[in-house]
């Protein structure tokens, strides 16, 4: 393609609208992080992921840091919106919270080999860069603090002998590790690690919830 016929293309990828261009290249970069890693992704990889020229990249992020926290912002947007919307769809009782919230992890919207591979390669970047931390923190602590409040709620109800903070880390302890082993393991099954979840809450509150759905009471 020659000189004048590439600024011409670049020209009309510009008239597209902005946050699709955006999401086109955030999508690119997540696919650079689940195959190459962090340090191996370049601007320029991501270009040809995208199928679109460098420029445009430099256009909209000018740097791989600031395309590296927009994919990390995005992919914690996405994450928060959906176990929030997995809260507000659920029944009215702890259990049913309960047992929408640990499905959320592990619905084939967000559980995805690639998405788990790129939220890997930044939890292996996050202690040595701030911006990351002070990204995904908040939000982290938001969603223990939501196992604690239904922790709470059951532990009340069912009479269990357990500390609610305990409870709430063990249960996100068990899901961030099959999280882990799901991007490690081939072999493992997402369907099988969203079981080994559920045993998970049966153990902890044997009178509400079973392996079939929250019991009725």
């Amino acid at each position: 393609m020659s000189q004048a016929a590439t600024v011409l293309s670049d020209r009309k990828v510009r008239k597209a609208p902005k946050e699709a261009r955006q999401l086109q290249l955030i999508e690119a970069t997540i696919d650079s992080l689940a195959k190459r890693g962090y340090s191996d992704t370049t601007l320029a990889n991501v270009a040809e992921g995208a199928k679109l020229s460098r420029g445009i990249v430099n256009f909209h992020f000018e740097t791989k840091e600031n395309l590296l926290v927009a994919t990390l912002q995005y992919m914690a947007d996405e994450y928060a919106d959906h176990w929030n919307e997995a809260l507000e769809k659920a029944g009215p009782s702890a259990a049913e919270r309960m047992w929408a919230l640990v499905g959320a992890d592990f619905d084939r919207r967000i559980c995805t080999r690639r998405k788990l591979a790129a939220w890997c390669a930044f939890w292996g970047e996050a202690k040595s860069r701030p911006t990351y931390l002070s990204l995904c923190g908040a939000r982290d602590l938001k969603y223990q603090r939501t196992f604690e409040e239904l922790c709470a709620e059951l532990k009340v109800d069912g009479g269990y002998d357990y500390e609610p903070l305990d409870a709430a880390l063990a249960i996100c302890s068990t899901m961030e590790g099959l999280w882990l082993r799901l991007m490690m393991n081939g072999k493992l099954s997402r369907e099988a690690a969203h079981g080994a979840a559920i045993e998970c809450i049966v153990a902890f509150f044997p009178r509400h919830i079973g392996r079939e759905g929250p019991l009725p009471r």
